[in-house]
C-alpha cells in the first residue's frame, strides 16, 4: 500500500500503465477538450476544492483534470470497491492529486477512502451512487461546511437524493445529472449496452449467439443491454414491473414475463433495475446448470448472491471474474464481478465518446454551481438547465464535424401560434 499526505492507493508504480490509459481516451473525448481550453483561460473554479467519487478508471481521471485545468483542487474516490483501476489512481497521485482508492477494497476502506476524500472540506461535490452524501448528512455533516452545491451522476443516486429531499432531510441544493437528456439518453442507452456485453464477452469468452438472455429492468439502461443482445443474436426476455415499460419491449420484439417464468429459461441473466432482491433463492432453484448471473444496477443487491453461497456445497473461482457456486444438486451458477457493476468489475466502462458528454454535463454543472449558487433552490434537487444540456450535445455534434438546420424566426413564429 503507498500513503503519502492524505492520499491512500495501492502501488505508485503503476502510475506509468495508468497513464497510457488516460493518453489513450484524450483524443476521444472533443467536448471534454473543449471546455478544458475555457477553463485554462476563465479558472471559473479558483480557490475551490472539488470532491468525486465516481467509478475510478481512465475517463474519470480525465474529468478530474479538466476539473483542475479550471482552477480547483481535486480529491478523488471511487463509488465501487472492483470498479477501482489502481494504474489509473496512482497516476493521478504522481500528478499531485489527492487519491484515495484501491481496487478490492474491504467495507471498512471503502468508508475510510470515502471519508478521507470529503475531508478536504470541499466547495462542489460530484457523487455517483449517493454515497458521499450519505457521509455528509449522517457521520461528517462538518465536511460540508463550505459545499456551495453537489452533482449526482448515476440514477440510483438520484433516486436517494430525491428520496432525502422529498424527506425533508436534503441539506445542500444538488443538481440531477443522470436526468439530463445529454447523459441518460445516450450514457444509460448506448453506454451500458455496449460495456456489459463488453465485459461479459471477455470475461466468459463464451457465445451469445442463439443463447436467452434475462434482462431484469427495462429503463434507458436495460434497453441498452436488451438492444445490443438482440444484434448479436441472442433471444431476450425481458422482466419489468412498469406496464408501458414491458409494452415497450414487446414492441421492440422481446418476450416479457415475471421472473418466476425466466429463470428456468434463461442461459444469461443481467440485472438492470435499481431495486434490491430481483433474482433470490427462488430463481437459483431452477436455473439452468452453468447459467451466468450479472448485474448492472450501481449496488450488489439485485442478485442475491448471499442466498446463493448460503445455498452452495462449495464454490470457487472458475477463471477470474467469474465465481462458480456448485448447489445440492450438481448444478452450477455463475455470478461475474461478485454481482457489481459488471461493466466496471469485469471490464473497462462506457466507451470513452460516451463519458466525453457525461463528464462534459458535470464539468457545466460544477461550474453552474461555482458562479450560481444562489440560484439553486436550497436543500432541493434541481434539474440540469436546459441551456448546458443542449450546450453539451451542440458542442459534440460541432466538434465530430455535424451541423443541423436552425429554424427561422417565420417557423418559429408557427410553432408558437395556435
Amino acid at each position: 500500500m503507498y500513503r503519502k499526505d492524505n492520499t491512500e492507493i495501492r502501488d505508485i508504480s503503476l502510475a506509468p500503465s495508468g497513464q497510457d490509459k488516460i493518453n489513450w481516451v484524450v483524443p476521444n473525448m472533443p467536448v471534454l477538450n473543449a471546455i478544458r481550453r475555457r477553463f485554462e483561460a476563465e479558472k471559473p473554479f479558483a480557490g475551490m476544492k472539488a470532491a468525486i467519487s465516481i467509478h475510478l478508471e481512465a475517463k474519470t481521471a480525465y474529468f478530474a483534470h479538466v476539473l483542475r485545468a479550471g482552477g480547483a483542487e481535486v480529491s478523488v474516490t471511487g463509488c465501487n470497491p472492483l470498479s477501482t483501476q489502481d494504474d489509473v489512481a496512482a497516476a493521478l497521485a504522481a500528478d499531485g492529486f489527492t487519491v484515495n482508492a484501491i481496487h478490492g477494497a474491504s467495507p471498512e476502506e471503502y468508508q475510510r477512502h470515502l471519508e478521507a476524500t470529503l475531508s478536504c472540506r470541499p466547495h462542489i461535490m460530484v457523487d455517483d451512487g449517493g454515497d458521499l452524501l450519505h457521509i455528509l448528512h449522517t457521520s461528517h455533516p462538518e465536511y460540508a461546511e463550505n459545499l456551495l452545491g453537489g452533482c449526482e451522476e448515476t440514477t440510483t443516486g438520484v433516486i436517494r437524493m430525491r428520496a432525502r429531499a422529498a424527506a425533508g432531510e436534503l441539506n445542500f441544493p444538488m443538481i440531477a445529472v443522470n436526468d439530463a437528456n445529454s447523459k441518460h439518453l445516450f450514457d444509460n442507452r448506448y453506454g451500458t449496452g455496449q460495456s456489459v456485453w463488453d465485459a461479459i464477452m471477455h470475461t466468459t469468452n463464451l457465445m451469445v449467439t442463439g443463447k436467452t438472455v434475462v434482462v431484469a429492468g427495462y429503463g434507458f439502461c436495460g434497453k441498452g443491454v436488451a438492444k445490443n443482445a438482440r444484434a448479436i443474436g441472442a433471444n431476450v426476455i425481458v422482466t419489468e414491473v412498469d406496464p408501458h415499460a414491458a409494452l415497450e419491449a414487446i414492441l421492440d420484439g422481446c418476450r416479457v414475463m415475471p421472473m418466476d417464468d425466466a429463470a428456468p429459461l434463461g442461459d444469461i441473466f443481467i440485472t438492470v433495475t435499481g431495486c434490491r432482491d430481483v433474482i433470490t433463492k427462488k430463481h437459483f432453484e431452477v436455473m439452468k446448470d452453468n447459467a451466468i448471473l450479472c448485474n448492472a444496477g450501481h449496488f450488489d443487491v439485485e442478485v442475491n448472491v448471499r442466498q446463493l453461497s448460503e445455498m452452495a456445497v462449495s464454490s470457487s473461482e472458475r477463471k477470474p471474474n467469474i465465481r462458480g457456486y456448485v448447489l445440492p444438486d450438481g448444478r452450477t451458477l455463475n455470478v461475474l464481478g461478485e454481482g457489481r457493476l459488471v461493466n466496471l468489475a469485469a471490464g473497462n466502462g462506457h466507451p470513452a465518446e460516451i463519458m466525453d458528454m457525461s463528464f462534459a454535463l458535470q464539468c457545466l454543472c460544477c461550474e453552474y454551481v461555482a458562479l450560481h449558487s444562489d440560484k439553486l433552490a436550497p436543500n432541493a434537487v434541481t434539474d440540469v438547465p436546459t441551456e448546458l444540456d443542449r450546450q453539451v450535445a451542440f458542442i459534440k455534434l460541432r466538434e465530430t464535424g455535424y451541423a443541423i438546420d436552425t429554424l427561422t424566426e417565420e417557423q418559429k413564429a408557427y410553432l408558437a401560434s395556435w
